[in-house]
């Protein structure tokens, strides 16, 4: 009851054009296993970056598409998201609407709904992109939205995303698993 409050709450506040929809995962063995006592609460990498790039996506593009396409041109296995700017014509995103495992994702469609690009972090983990994206919507109220990015961000004026590559491996940084 507490989920369908929260979605109905989350989906009066997206705008018209928005439909969300929530994906339930099938249990499996690995959701109900605790937590494994080796591995470490937390822990740290160090690395440096090998080189900065800043990819450019034209309008009429999606977004995470031209984000692979290049991840994969140059080569990038491990790298961090520092930024991102643009506009879009419309959005995709995912965000997480659970507590417990498995965990349900809401996602979020609006591809008809141009906003603001004024945001993005993430990694590129072993060339895998885990992408957040932030965007202001042109509905007079400020309102914002975001989450994690899906193929059908669709591409406006321009997408700015700037890549600090890294010389070390990331590892399970991203795994959900490894707890």
């Amino acid at each position: 009851m507490k989920l369908f409050a929260a979605l109905a709450v989350l989906l009066l506040s997206l705008p018209l054009a928005a439909t969300a929809q929530i994906a339930r995962h099938p249990a499996t063995p690995e959701d109900a296993r605790p937590n494994d006592p080796k591995v470490p609460d937390s822990y740290v990498l160090t690395g440096r970056f090998d080189r900065v790039l800043v990819l450019r996506a034209k309008n009429k593009t999606d977004l995470l598409t031209e984000m692979e396409k290049q991840v994969k041109a140059q080569n990038i296995k491990n790298a961090v998201i520092l930024s991102g700017i643009g506009s879009v014509r419309g959005y995709r995103f995912h965000n997480v609407t659970g507590r417990n495992y498995p965990v349900p994702d809401m996602f979020v469609s609006a591809p008809n709904t141009p906003a603001d690009f004024i945001g993005m972090n993430g990694y590129v983990v072993n060339g895998v992109i885990h992408a957040h994206i932030i965007l202001a919507l042109g509905d007079n109220k400020g309102t914002t939205v975001s989450g994690h990015l899906e193929k059908g961000t669709e591409v406006l004026t321009f997408a700015v995303v700037t890549l600090g590559v890294l010389n070390t491996d990331l590892g399970r940084v991203d795994d959900l698993t490894y707890r």
